[in-house]
């Protein structure tokens, strides 16, 4: 995998992620919608640790600085 995440990109997933954990636990969120943003939160963070994310590549999108 091509990495097409640049480091803007992992930061803002990040603190969506952090968001949405914290909004769970706390339970301002819950239920059906709880679990789903959940785990959407999961998949921003996963995506941000290995720097590519799927959605990206038939879109031809890459946040990343070219060298």
């Amino acid at each position: 995998m091509k990495k097409n995440m640049g480091s803007i990109d992992k930061v803002i997933r990040i603190i969506i992620a952090v968001v949405l954990i914290v909004l769970f636990t706390t339970g301002k969120i819950s239920g059906t919608t709880g679990v789903v943003l959940l785990a959407l939160a999961g998949i921003f963070v996963l995506t941000s640790l290995i720097s590519f994310c799927p959605l990206y590549l038939p879109f031809g999108i890459s946040t990343c600085k070219k060298k």
